[in-house]
């Protein structure tokens, strides 16, 4: 992290505990404009002519929608990873992607087939790794499981949010090299919600999903198809991400300037892309809209709203449907986050409406000028959702979010309680028992972790006194448990940990034994060891 920016979180952190709740775990979204740079660079970089967002002419590409893949009659899908040349932008040459494809489709638009499955209803998926034999993208051989003695180009896919037995989950050591292919098998004992899928390969996985290495799942069930939600041409995936791009339209990957490791903790792109074109614009008809969000961003949280003021209803999160919609006019998304919303554009026949990004319009909605359709009525309950009583409770777990710095403090190597990667597992939750994991997080970075294989109820958050914990005189609070966001009663399988606040949340380990994984989705920051297994035991 750039010191402007730690230094501007301490100055939020002066202002109290509602600013605790609220700007730090926007991760302080310092920037209404997307920034070009690495954020922490140890050495001058030599940087190509670079490519500017805002020197780009505004929504003059169509939005495009992914391909629908459905399993066959035997439950069966095959994918492959290639690499493609896709336009971008109508302005921007062909940019070099890898992205994934049914196995035998001419499409060259890198964006990623959406997977449609039935929960209940198991779901065989072979990946088949068709990428190059070499990266295009700066490799640090000095990451963990990243050394010159592997092939250079591997990868493993994790189906995100699934509850998934262990030898299919996409552990990052599981990875496979080109030319070779693996088949996942995930029966989908789980309630309908919006899932997604993308790179894991161990030390590859920031630099695999940055060339495009991702896709949206919707995993469906008859509860939430009795709701009569709008469904069809008027549900549409919007899948968010950023980037930087070199003059020439090829994307730039941001490097330390040291050869030896050129890892960077976390950097934002210049351009913001949606469904893999740069500020591109959507045509609707005046009614009601579902679209489900996805963020693919290595580094970005989204701070999202809607021009003019316009309001909108969330309606799901991570793991499925919220109990009630939510009327909001302010979104946070965290790298791997869903949101559900659904949009009203039944009063503006004729008029544009803008997608934000702090203050930047990202996405334009043209509406149609004709008139409206029948009036759509949001229903006011979704489905029940219990929290999780605190009396199941078998165990807490209290686990730190720790980060080395060098002698100027830059950042050097993130950790989940002091520990890396390689070394031994320290979780061992049993099948079915329910914890506490308690995130103390002494850094200062908003960390969203996701933990494989469960969902979980985020229980409360409060401020402590660092300085005390950093000199073993025990955990002090400063604060009584600050309010969650409403959007966050939900179930989830991401948790936005924010510094010098200890987050707790609740998790029962139902579905299979065997060894699975947490982590930070800052990509960049579960590359460099801020990620570790758990297993869990029968």
């Amino acid at each position: 992290m750039s010191r402007t920016r730690r230094t501007f979180l301490h100055q939020v952190a002066a202002f109290g505990i509602a600013s605790a709740a609220l700007g730090r775990r926007a991760f302080a979204q310092q920037m209404t404009m997307p920034m070009p740079q690495s954020s922490q660079p140890h050495a001058p970089q030599k940087l190509p002519r670079m490519l500017h967002n805002l020197e780009l002419a505004p929504f003059v590409d169509a939005m495009p929608l992914p391909a629908v893949a459905h399993p066959d009659t035997n439950g069966r899908i095959r994918i492959g990873m290639h690499e493609v040349h896709a336009k971008l932008h109508r302005d921007v040459p062909p940019t070099r992607l890898w992205t994934y494809k049914a196995i035998g489709s001419p499409d060259q638009s890198g964006l990623a087939p959406l997977i449609e499955a039935r929960s209940g209803q198991p779901l065989h998926v072979e990946w088949s790794n068709q990428l190059p034999q070499h990266h295009f993208l700066p490799v640090d051989f000095s990451l963990h499981g990243c050394g010159r003695d592997i092939p250079e180009v591997r990868a493993c896919v994790h189906l995100h949010g699934s509850k998934t037995p262990p030898d299919s989950d996409g552990y990052p050591e599981d990875w496979y090299a080109p030319g070779k292919s693996r088949t996942a098998h995930y029966p989908l004992q789980q309630e309908a919600a919006t899932l997604w899928y993308h790179d894991h390969a161990m030390g590859l996985n920031r630099l695999n999903m940055y060339a495009g290495l991702f896709g949206m799942a919707i995993l469906r069930d008859d509860a939430e198809a009795a709701l009569g939600l709008p469904s069809s041409k008027y549900e549409v995936p919007l899948i968010l991400f950023d980037r930087n791009f070199s003059a020439d339209g090829q994307l730039f990957y941001p490097s330390s300037g040291k050869p030896e490791h050129p890892w960077v903790p976390e950097f934002e792109g210049d351009a913001i892309l949606i469904n893999n074109k740069i500020r591109p614009y959507f045509e609707v008809e005046p009614r009601m809209y579902r679209f489900r969000l996805l963020n693919t961003a290595n580094s970005r949280f989204f701070q999202l709203s809607l021009s003019a003021g316009h309001g909108f209803h969330q309606i799901g999160s991570d793991q499925g449907l919220l109990s009630a919609p939510l009327p909001m006019k302010h979104l946070l998304l965290a790298p791997a986050e869903r949101a559900d919303l659904l949009i009203d554009f039944s009063t503006l026949s004729g008029q544009k409406l803008h997608l934000l990004h702090g203050a930047l319009p990202i996405l334009e909605f043209r509406v149609a000028n004709i008139s409206p359709s029948a009036a759509y009525s949001i229903p006011s309950t979704l489905r029940q959702i219990e929290r999780t009583p605190a009396s199941r409770v078998a165990r807490t777990r209290t686990i730190t979010l720790d980060e080395a710095v060098d002698h100027i403090g830059n950042s050097m190597q993130m950790y989940l309680d002091k520990k890396r990667w390689h070394e031994p597992a320290t979780e061992f939750p049993k099948l079915g028992s329910t914890e506490i994991w308690e995130f103390v997080n002494l850094t200062e970075d908003v960390h969203p972790l996701h933990l494989h294989m469960v969902r979980f109820q985020i229980l409360d958050r409060r401020l402590f006194d660092v300085f005390a914990y950093r000199n073993n005189n025990g955990l002090h609070y400063l604060s009584d448990a600050l309010p969650l966001e409403p959007n966050e009663m939900g179930w989830k399988d991401i948790v936005q940990c924010p510094p010098e606040i200890v987050t707790r949340i609740i998790v029962t380990f139902d579905g299979y034994p065997g060894k699975y994984l947490y982590h930070c989705h800052v990509l960049e920051h579960e590359a460099n060891d801020m990620m570790r297994p758990f297993e869990v035991v029968a």
